[in-house]
């Protein structure tokens, strides 16, 4: 194991805006201490159980799938009971899709009539998530798909094809379709802001530049200076891993693995975005993830010092559906028992291993032992004389220190328990 105390602050400029790449960066601070969020991929497609975007002209034939939203009303739809589910799971911010691969917009917006007051519904969905997560204290965030399998102007050659024709004699035109962005964005940030983050998707595709990329992390901090911006906005992640690479000053705030815990990584803010089912987007009978795997998840994500983004896919009549709900009361209780040991943390200061995490605060060190070792746990590289070693919620547990190294004795652990969390009292 290594002891990793010593972050580094590390900025790359680009245009007339500094882009973020530190834990350090003020801006940050709310989202680093709160290290848990709900994501919410929704639409149209829920009607039809596929995924999202990415089914629009496969599983479900492009002249279908562009017509869902006119059948689409999700009547049982409530934002309150939506925020006050994230409340109850313990998330403290809330990122939902506003347009997703098939350009469909959840927002009441002024650019095309492919949106959310045009179904049967006709309720501004971003509007009302926006007003109930500001009443409960949960930071209302935004999604936005940088590609647009929909809008003739982004790609003649898109998936599918376009979702529907240009006037006569014109051509798709990159320029006419960033000035489309440029007017969601500040229709998002204006109208349903402040927001707490801009959380790009979809940049792999050839039409979006590199200097795309910048000037778009430039125009929307301009539109609201503390948004965080994550590194999608721009062509620098690496795969689904979501590192971003080094070779040029790519614009963006952190890394964005998907469906797998990043690395740790402690001089680069990062949040592993992950489904609590499967699918994205809401399917029938989908696997859901056990609470064993979903604290799992959480503990190996803040123990490396990443955030945790849980995806969630509401069912066609506007619901979360029940059992996902049920599992995220679930993980809200441990957080209101255990909470301590996650939000406002730095994750280390020892690398996970196969017997858990560790995440630590002042001068304390939380043992997350997911895996109880035989006999003892060793911890190599500890440095600072420990004052005490209990049981997050009482009892003590023996240790023993020998120079730089601690071993804690296991016997008194709890083998039912998802989390054995130990406590380390250090000297500052």
């Amino acid at each position: 194991m290594k002891n990793l105390w010593i972050t580094s602050i590390i900025f790359f400029t680009c245009c007339s805006c500094i882009v973020a790449q530190s834990t350090k960066d003020p801006r940050l601070k709310w989202w680093k201490d709160a290290r848990f969020g709900m994501f919410i991929h929704w639409g149209p497609v829920s009607q039809a159980g596929t995924e999202i975007g990415w089914s629009r002209g496969e599983k479900v034939p492009v002249e279908k799938y562009d017509q869902l939203y006119k059948t689409f009303n999700p009547e049982k739809f409530s934002a309150k009971e939506w925020v006050q589910i994230a409340k109850d799971a313990g998330m403290k911010y809330m990122v939902l899709t506003t347009k997703h691969h098939d350009g469909f917009c959840l927002w009441d917006t002024q650019t095309t009539d492919y949106n959310i007051m045009n179904t049967p519904f006709g309720r501004d969905v971003v509007k009302e998530l926006a007003e109930a997560c500001k009443k409960e204290g949960i930071v209302f965030c935004t999604y936005y798909s940088i590609l647009d399998w929909y809008q003739p102007d982004y790609n003649i050659d898109s998936r599918g094809g376009p979702g529907y024709a240009l006037p006569e004699g014109e051509q798709p035109d990159m320029n006419r379709y960033i000035e489309y962005i440029h007017t969601h964005m500040q229709e998002l940030v204006e109208n349903y802001g402040p927001l707490g983050i801009m959380w790009y998707d979809g940049e792999w595709e050839e039409p979006w530049t590199h200097e795309m990329g910048l000037n778009l992390y430039n125009y929307v901090r301009n539109l609201q200076n503390d948004i965080i911006v994550n590194n999608r906005v721009d062509k620098g992640r690496k795969g689904m891993k979501g590192v971003t690479l080094t070779d040029k000053n790519y614009a963006g705030d952190y890394d964005t693995p998907e469906q797998e815990i990043g690395k740790f990584q402690i001089d680069r803010p990062w949040e592993t975005n992950m489904t609590i089912c499967q699918q994205w987007a809401w399917k029938p009978d989908d696997k859901l993830k056990s609470f064993e795997e979903c604290i799992k998840i959480l503990v190996e994500t803040v123990g490396g010092d990443g955030n945790l983004l849980l995806n969630v896919g509401p069912m066609p009549d506007g619901r979360i559906e029940p059992r996902q709900v049920e599992r995220l009361h679930e993980i809200g209780q441990w957080l209101e028992q255990n909470g301590e040991s996650i939000y406002g943390t730095k994750g280390g200061p020892f690398e996970p291993e196969a017997w858990g995490a560790t995440t630590s605060k002042g001068n304390k060190i939380y043992l997350h032992i997911l895996s109880i070792p035989n006999k003892e746990l060793e911890l190599k590289g500890m440095n600072h004389n420990v004052i005490s070693c209990k049981l997050l919620n009482g009892g003590d547990v023996d240790f023993k220190k020998f120079k730089n190294k601690l071993m804690i004795k296991t016997e008194t652990l709890d083998p039912n328990k998802v989390d054995n969390i130990v406590v380390l009292e250090i000297e500052e």
